[in-house]
C-alpha cells in the first residue's frame, strides 16, 4: 500500500483502483406593455389598431348624423313640435341620412387604394413585400418568418401566489445592434490593426455611432471584454498617428476604468487610492493622480472616505482629522454595496425580540442540530448558519418546521444540482421539503427566484411573499446578487445565510458572507454536524489547514502520482472510463473531473476534449455537441450549472440540467455552453458527486490554495481519486496558501448603520 506524502495513509492506484482512473436558468421577462402582450386594447381602440376617434364612429359606434333624431327627451316648445313632426316627414329625414351615406361609401370604394393605410400588421407586411417585389426590389427578410412571441410582463400590482414551476429556458439576449453599426465599427478596427471579429462586441458595447466615438477616443477599445492596454495603445496609434502620446487624457481615463473592471473580475468591489495610483503608473500613465481625477470628473468612477475607526470617539481637537482610506470603485458594485447594507440593516433591525406564536411554535417543532438554529430565527432578522455538507440538514428541518407552522418559508440554492439534493428528505427534517400539502416547491434556485420563475412570487408591494427566506451556498453571493435579494423582502421577515466558510468565494466582486462574520452584527450558528466517513475527516483537516493522514478501507481516497501533464491526462480518462466504474461501482457519468484552470495541457479543454472520444464519440453536428454530451451552462457571467445535451433544433440546444429542461438560442451557444466532463473548482462549487477525480498536474502547484483544494475535494461523495503532479506543493498550500484578500466596503458601511446593540 503506497502512501503519499501529505496526504497521510491512503490506498495506491495499484491497490485501490488496479492502477486506473476517473472526472463534471433565471428565465429574462420583458417588462414592456402589458395590453401590448396580453393581447388587450385601450379603451376606444379598435381591433385592426386604429383609433376610434379617427374612424369616423363617435364613441357609441354610430356614425356621425345617425343619432340626430335620437337625442335625449325634449322638453318645452321643443317638445310640442316635435309631437307634431308627423311620421312621413320622420320617414324622409331618414331616408336622406340613408342615401347620403350610401353615396358616401360608394364614392370611397371608387377611390383609389394609394398606400395601404387601412392595413395593419401582418397584411401591411405582406402589401409591402407584394410592392418591393413589383418594384424590383427585395422583401423584408421577416416578412414571412413566424412572428416572435410576446413577453409577458412581470405583474407587480397584484401579488402572484406560488405559480408552478416551467421549463426553464435561457435568459433573453440583448438586442443585436444594427448590422450598419457594426460594419462600420469593422471597417474602423480594420483601420487601426485591431482584430475585426471585436466588431459586433465594440458595437454592443459602445451602442449606435461606435465608429465615431473609436474614431475619436480609440482607447474605448478597452471597454470590450478581452482587449488589454497595450493593444489598444496599437489601435489608437494606428488611428491618431503623431497625435498618440502617453500623457493623453483619453488614455489615462480608460486604463482607470479597465483597471476597476479587472479588480471586480478578482472580486473587489473597490481599491484603495494608493494601489490604483501604483497600477496606473505601472502601465506607463505618466500623471496617474491626474488620470484618476479626470476618471472621477467625467463619472466613470466614485470616491469614497471610509472611516478606518469608525467606532472611535470624536477628536476633542476640531483641527484633528480622523484616519481614513480612500478608496475608488465603479458605480453599478458601489451602489450595490451600499443598497446591500441599507437593507441588511434593515432586516436586523426589524423583527421583534418577543417572537410570535408562529414562530415559537417551529422553534419548538426543530429538532437535532436545527433547534438552536429555529431558537435564532425566532428573534432576529438575520441569522448566519455554517458547516459543511452534512450540516444543510439543519436549515432543511428549519424550513420543514417552519412550514408546518403555518410560515411562508423557502429556501433557495445556487444549482438544479444543490436544490435536488436539499428537496430530499432527510433526517432532521422529519418531511420532505419538496413541498408541502399544496404541492408548493419549498426549495427552488436563487436565480429562479429574483426572477420570478420560482418561489412564492412577489405581493402588492413587489416584495417577496414570505416570512422566511434561507439561503444556502452562501460564499456564492456576490454583492449585485445579495443587494437585490436583500432589497426583495419585505419589513418583517427572516433571512438566514448558510454555508461553508471555507470554499472558494464568489465570482463576482465581493465577500458577503465573509464580511457579514467578520463584522457580527447577528446571531451566528456554528453547525456541530461534521461531514462522515474518511472523506469528510480528510477535507475537515483541509479546512484548519492539515492535509493530515486519513484511513480509507473502503477505497474512499486513492492517490494517482504522474509525471507531467500528458501523464495525468492519460490516467484521468483512464480512471474515468474504467477503474472508478470497475472498482468503486461509480458510472463515468456520476463522477467529475476538476482541474485548476481551462487552458494548459491538462486544462479543461484538453480533458474534455480527450473524454468526449472516449466516452461519446461524434462529429459534434450541434455547434460543436452531441446529443449524450455532459456540458457547463453558464446562463450568466460567474454562475454554471452542469447538465447533459438532449438536442437541437430551430430554437437552439436542447440541455437537461438536474432534471430541468434548458434551451440556449443558437446565437449563445458559443459564449455560454462548454463541455463539462471536466470543471474547475469554482466551476464545480455548490455542486456533488458520487465520485470526483482531482486533476494536479506539475504546471498547477502556484495557482493552488487551501480553499482551492477544500472546494474540490469536497466535491466528491463516495470516491476521491487524486491525479498527483505537484508533489510538496499540495500540503504547503493547504497549509499557508490563504485565500487572496478582496478589497470591499461592505463592513465599514455596516458598523455605521447596524447599533453595536444588535450583534450577537
Amino acid at each position: 500500500m503506497s502512501t503519499e506524502p501529505g496526504l497521510g495513509a491512503t490506498p495506491g492506484a495499484d491497490e485501490a483502483v488496479e492502477g486506473d482512473e476517473s472526472t463534471t436558468a433565471g428565465r429574462a421577462t420583458g417588462a414592456g406593455g402589458a395590453a401590448a402582450a396580453d393581447g388587450a386594447r385601450p379603451a376606444g381602440s379598435r381591433a385592426d389598431g386604429t383609433d376610434g376617434a379617427d374612424s369616423g364612429l363617435d364613441p357609441t359606434g354610430e356614425e356621425p348624423g345617425a343619432t340626430a333624431t335620437a337625442g335625449g327627451a325634449p322638453d318645452g316648445d321643443a317638445a310640442e313640435g316635435a309631437a307634431k313632426q308627423s311620421e312621413a316627414e320622420g320617414e324622409l329625414a331618414a331616408q336622406r341620412i340613408e342615401r347620403e351615406r350610401i353615396e358616401r361609401r360608394k364614392a370611397e370604394k371608387r377611390a383609389p387604394i394609394s398606400s395601404g393605410a387601412g392595413l395593419s400588421g401582418k397584411a401591411a407586411d405582406l402589401l409591402a413585400a407584394v410592392r418591393a417585389v413589383e418594384g424590383g426590389g427585395r422583401p423584408a427578410a421577416t416578412v414571412f418568418t413566424a412572428p416572435e412571441p410576446a413577453a409577458r410582463p412581470v405583474p407587480v400590482a397584484e401579488p402572484v401566489h406560488r405559480p408552478q414551476p416551467t421549463p426553464a429556458t435561457a435568459p433573453a439576449a440583448p438586442a443585436a445592434p444594427a448590422m450598419e453599426t457594426i460594419a462600420a465599427a469593422r471597417a474602423v478596427l480594420a483601420e487601426g490593426g485591431a482584430p475585426e471579429s471585436l466588431a459586433a462586441q465594440a458595437a454592443a458595447v459602445l451602442g449606435e455611432g461606435a465608429d465615431t466615438l473609436l474614431r475619436e477616443d480609440p482607447w474605448q477599445l478597452l471597454r470590450v471584454t478581452g482587449v488589454r492596454p497595450d493593444q489598444a495603445d496599437g489601435f489608437a496609434r494606428a488611428l491618431l498617428g503623431a497625435e498618440c502620446a502617453p500623457d493623453d487624457e483619453r488614455r489615462g481615463r480608460a486604463v482607470t476604468g479597465w483597471l476597476l473592471e479587472q479588480a471586480a473580475l478578482a472580486g473587489h468591489t473597490a481599491l484603495e487610492m494608493p494601489a490604483l495610483v501604483a497600477a496606473l503608473a505601472q502601465r506607463a500613465v505618466p500623471a496617474p493622480e491626474s488620470a484618476v481625477q479626470d476618471a472621477l470628473a467625467e463619472g466613470e468612477a466614485l470616491v469614497f472616505q471610509d472611516l478606518l475607526d469608525p467606532g472611535a470617539p470624536e477628536p476633542e481637537d476640531d483641527e484633528e482629522e480622523r484616519p481614513v482610506r480612500v478608496l475608488v470603485g465603479l458605480e453599478r458594485y458601489a451602489l450595490a454595496e451600499e443598497s446591500l447594507a441599507d437593507g441588511l440593516a434593515r432586516l436586523v433591525s426589524s423583527p421583534s425580540k418577543d417572537a410570535s406564536e408562529p414562530w415559537e411554535a417551529a422553534a419548538a417543532a426543530a429538532a437535532g442540530g436545527a433547534a438552536e438554529l429555529a431558537a435564532a430565527v425566532a428573534g432576529h432578522g438575520l441569522v448566519l448558519h455554517t458547516g459543511g455538507e452534512a450540516a444543510r440538514a439543519e436549515p432543511a428541518a428549519l424550513l420543514a418546521a417552519a412550514r408546518g407552522a403555518g410560515l411562508r418559508a423557502f429556501a433557495a440554492v445556487h444549482t438544479p444540482d444543490a436544490r435536488r439534493r436539499l428537496a430530499a428528505p432527510s433526517a432532521d427534517a422529519g418531511a420532505d421539503t419538496d413541498g408541502t400539502e399544496d404541492g408548493a416547491p419549498a426549495v427552488g434556485t436563487l436565480a429562479g427566484l429574483l426572477s420570478g420563475a420560482e418561489g412564492p412570487g412577489r405581493d402588492a408591494e413587489g416584495a417577496l411573499d414570505l416570512d422566511l427566506l434561507i439561503v444556502l451556498d452562501a460564499p456564492q453571493l456576490d454583492v449585485e446578487g445579495a443587494a437585490m435579494l436583500v432589497e426583495a423582502l419585505p419589513d418583517g421577515a427572516r433571512l438566514v445565510l448558510s454555508g461553508d466558510p471555507s470554499v472558494l468565494w464568489s465570482a463576482g466582486p465581493g465577500r458577503v458572507f465573509a464580511d457579514l462574520l467578520a463584522a457580527r452584527v447577528c446571531p451566528q450558528i456554528a453547525s456541530r454536524r461534521p461531514d462522515p466517513g474518511p472523506l469528510g475527516e480528510l477535507v475537515s483537516g483541509i479546512g484548519a489547514g492539515e492535509l493530515g493522514q486519513v484511513e480509507a478501507p473502503g477505497k474512499e481516497i486513492v492517490i494517482v502520482p504522474v509525471r507531467d501533464a500528458g501523464e495525468a491526462v492519460h490516467r484521468t480518462v483512464q480512471l474515468v472510463a474504467d477503474s472508478v466504474p470497475r472498482a468503486i461501482g461509480v458510472p463515468a457519468e456520476q463522477t467529475v473531473v476538476i482541474t485548476p484552470g481551462h487552458g494548459g495541457a491538462a486544462g479543461t479543454r484538453a480533458l474534455n476534449s480527450v473524454l468526449k472520444e472516449r466516452l461519446n464519440p461524434g462529429p459534434g453536428r450541434f455547434g460543436g455537441f452531441d446529443p449524450g454530451d455532459r456540458i457547463a451552462y453558464s446562463p450568466a457571467p460567474g454562475r454554471t450549472v452542469t447538465g447533459v445535451v438532449v438536442n437541437a433544433d430551430a430554437d437552439g440546444l436542447h440541455l437537461s440540467c438536474s432534471g430541468t429542461p434548458v434551451v440556449v438560442p443558437k446565437d449563445r451557444v458559443e459564449q455560454a455552453v462548454r463541455h463539462g466532463w471536466a470543471l474547475t473548482a469554482h466551476q464545480a462549487v455548490g455542486g456533488r458527486w458520487p465520485a470526483a477525480v482531482v486533476v494536479l498536474p506539475g504546471d498547477a502547484a502556484q495557482s493552488l490554495s487551501r480553499p482551492w483544494v477544500y472546494t474540490a475535494f469536497g466535491r466528491a461523495d463516495r470516491h476521491l481519486s487524486v491525479v498527483h503532479g505537484v508533489e510538496q506543493a499540495l500540503p504547503k498550500a493547504v497549509a499557508e496558501s490563504l485565500p487572496k484578500p478582496r478589497t470591499t466596503r461592505l463592513p465599514f458601511l455596516l458598523r455605521t448603520q447596524v447599533p453595536p446593540t444588535a450583534g450577537v
